[in-house]
């Protein structure tokens, strides 16, 4: 067999296995976090966790599809770890910056919400007064 067919075989192996188990930590762990940016709407959060997790999939696993071409040809397995190693940081750094990225815009949601629930009065205005100097 050839080495380039292992090396690609190694390769989507575990940048798959690896996307799905992040894919799988962000929504279990991530749920709690979007119930409070949705303010307990917990219909609405698993919702939006789903459709993140859909989001992240497609992304990632297209990523690890266009990225699967081997330059040149791998004739040693050196150049098979090599390769694949290369590759795998690639996708890695990928996984954590769509994390962060989530993790950014959802922190800029959840922000705005608190800041939208402290602008509320804590019970109902109960009268007017005028402003002093008026009469």
């Amino acid at each position: 067999m050839d080495l380039t067919v292992v090396a690609y075989v190694i390769y989507l192996l575990v940048s798959v296995g690896l996307t799905v188990w992040v894919a799988r930590t962000l929504s279990r762990n991530g749920r709690i976090f979007l119930a409070d940016v949705l303010r307990g709407n917990e219909n609405l959060a698993d919702a939006v966790n789903h459709l993140l997790v859909v989001g992240f999939y497609l992304v990632n696993l297209g990523f690890v599809a266009l990225y699967l071409n081997e330059d040149g040809a791998v004739g040693s397995p050196r150049e098979v770890f090599e390769a694949v190693s290369a590759k795998l940081g690639v996708v890695l750094l990928v996984l954590g910056a769509l994390h962060l990225g989530n993790v950014f815009v959802l922190n800029k949601f959840r922000r705005r919400g608190i800041m939208e629930r402290e602008q509320m009065p804590p019970v109902p205005p109960q009268g007017w007064i005028a402003p002093a100097g008026r009469v």
